[in-house]
């Protein structure tokens, strides 16, 4: 995974609705979102299909940013969702990019430090960048993760349907603790005692060749890239569940795999440093996986991919 500035930095991004140079978008240090989390986001891929350089599902992370921005009451921009997407489409351009990470973000600015601030304006902003495996290699040969002692937050306290900033403080304390005990990644329960996601992505598991995956009330993120293994799932005849899943059925799962934008489909080869099945990449989770790659050099369905 790239980290850096350097590693990212690009010649312009796309701010309040014009191209700048990447050096000159800045925020003054006051600004809202800053100091209470008050910023909604979205990821998305850019491939360099075999049909030309396309980002998947633009017009669904569009949609979700606009759901979130809705939710926190940050839709007085004067953006409309087309508006969005060509500006999405002119950062790829504009910075030569073939294949990316696209980042549009909605937040609160400079104007006023109350918690509710009606000073504040919003404000809209979109980078892009070269990123390439999210979870880095071990990915590629089968995740090890840890169910996190922080629970993920309640429906009840944040809404978890909206992508906010301020909801990935959660997921932070959730990677940072196991990381530091020597795993590639978290899962958090909900505050039931139930399996939500990863601390960035969707879940998924296999059973007796059935896929399990939580419900959306088990305080997820409606993943973008999950209903894209839902439909994959069916294109296959494979069949799939929408269940509370009990933190043990993943120790007795047949195979298990993360699904998210940066992360991909992403195997999990052991959880708790239990071994899933023979510890190695299921048939199911090979099948979905493969397909979605092939989606991708292919750039079919065309329906998934808006094309720069």
């Amino acid at each position: 995974m790239a980290e850096g500035l350097d590693a990212v930095k690009q010649e312009k991004i796309w701010m309040n609705g014009r191209l700048i140079k990447w050096d000159d978008a800045k925020v003054h240090v006051l600004a809202h979102g800053l100091h209470y989390g008050s910023s909604v986001f979205e990821g998305i891929r850019c491939y360099n299909t075999k049909n030309g350089t396309g980002i998947f599902r633009l017009r669904e992370h569009i949609d979700r940013l606009f759901d979130s921005a809705k939710i926190y009451r940050m839709d007085d921009f004067p953006y409309s969702k087309k508006e969005l997407i060509n500006a999405c489409k002119d950062v790829i351009r504009e910075n030569n990019l073939k294949s990316a990470y696209v980042r549009p973000l909605i937040y609160r600015g400079y104007g006023g430090l109350t918690v509710i601030s009606k000073e504040s304006k919003t404000e809209v902003a979109i980078g892009a960048w070269p990123w390439g495996a999210y979870l880095g290699e071990a990915a590629a040969k089968g995740l090890s993760v840890k169910v996190s002692s922080w629970t993920k937050i309640a429906p009840n306290t944040m809404p978890f349907l909206a992508k906010a900033g301020s909801n990935y403080m959660n997921s932070q304390l959730a990677v940072m603790e196991v990381v530091r005990d020597g795993y590639d990644e978290a899962i958090l329960l909900n505050n039931n005692g139930f399996v939500s996601e990863g601390s960035g992505e969707n879940l998924f598991l296999v059973k007796n060749n059935v896929i399990y995956t939580p419900e959306i009330s088990s305080s997820i993120l409606n993943g973008i890239t999950r209903k894209t293994v839902f439909e994959i799932s069916k294109n296959l005849g494979l069949k799939i569940r929408e269940e509370k899943i009990p933190r043990e059925m993943l120790y007795i799962a047949d195979e298990v795999f993360f699904s998210g934008t940066a992360a991909e489909i992403s195997p999990i080869t052991q959880v708790d440093k239990i071994k899933i099945a023979d510890g190695k990449i299921g048939a199911v989770t090979g099948k979905i996986r493969d397909a979605f790659y092939r989606a991708i050099d292919d750039g079919e369905p065309k329906e998934w991919f808006d094309f720069v």
